[in-house]
């Protein structure tokens, strides 16, 4: 199913703030309608709602599937239905990766509800939706850490080598009506990184395209992927050529 973003029923989770919220704006300019959404965090930029007509937000933890469930459930009462879903919302620690002391189980967990199981409740609660209505476009915000052996923690990096296998296993079942592919960022320029001088330094000097990245430039190769009816079960690395390295 072919979808032109113009009128199309978008849930983003985790887009108030960095990516998200560029990908949400992004969706937004094109004439989508988004529900926006953050477990408690407040808008990094404008509030999208007083800006656009075709936004909502629904604050929700989709770590928690009923949660998950009540978010999906707005999407489908506001807009009446789903057509495409960005799993961005996530989170991380920042601890060496020789540092095995530090990583307990409470960080396991942690890694596991923000970046897997949240993605897990949304895709469970939007595939029926989207094959009632006869299709639909999955993006799973990943990272480079979950493709080279890098990244702010073991587990951050291997959830996120998880969900890029989950999206190549799902792409494969849930095809052809619905199509499921991953953006893998690697150095964004965010919040989350803004605390690390030293290793953005670091990744511009080396980086064949000569800088860090935006989240702007996560959210072209977002809806990219979204808006192409021939793409499923890649992941995209969004990462200035680092990935060569």
């Amino acid at each position: 199913m072919t979808f032109a973003l113009t009128g199309a029923r978008a849930v983003v989770t985790g887009s108030t703030t960095g990516i998200g919220y560029a990908i949400a704006r992004a969706l937004l300019d094109h004439g989508a309608k988004v529900v926006c959404n953050s477990r408690r965090s407040p808008w990094e930029g404008p509030d999208l709602t007083a800006r656009y007509d075709n936004a909502a937000y629904v604050q929700a933890d989709v770590g928690d599937r009923e949660q998950a469930a009540a978010l999906v459930r707005t999407a489908n009462d506001r807009w009446g239905g789903v057509d495409l879903l960005v799993n961005n919302a996530g989170s991380t620690r920042k601890i060496a990766h020789d540092d095995l002391v530090s990583v307990t189980d409470e960080v396991w967990n942690e890694m596991l509800r923000g970046n897997i199981l949240g993605a897990w409740h949304m895709i469970q609660e939007c595939v029926p939706v989207m094959r009632r209505q006869g299709g639909g476009s999955i993006v799973n915000i990943t990272s480079l850490a979950g493709i080279e052996p890098s990244g702010s923690s073991v587990p951050y990096a291997a959830m996120k080598a998880s969900l890029n296998h989950t999206t190549k296993l799902l792409a494969k079942s849930l095809g052809p009506e619905i199509r499921v592919n991953a953006v893998a960022p690697g150095f964004i320029d965010t919040r989350w990184t803004a605390p690390w001088p030293e290793e953005r330094s670091e990744v511009a000097s080396r980086t064949p395209l000569g800088r860090t990245g935006t989240p702007e430039d996560v959210a072209s190769a977002c809806l990219a992927l979204l808006s192409q009816p021939y793409v499923t079960g890649v992941i995209v690395p969004v990462d200035g050529g680092s990935h060569l390295l």
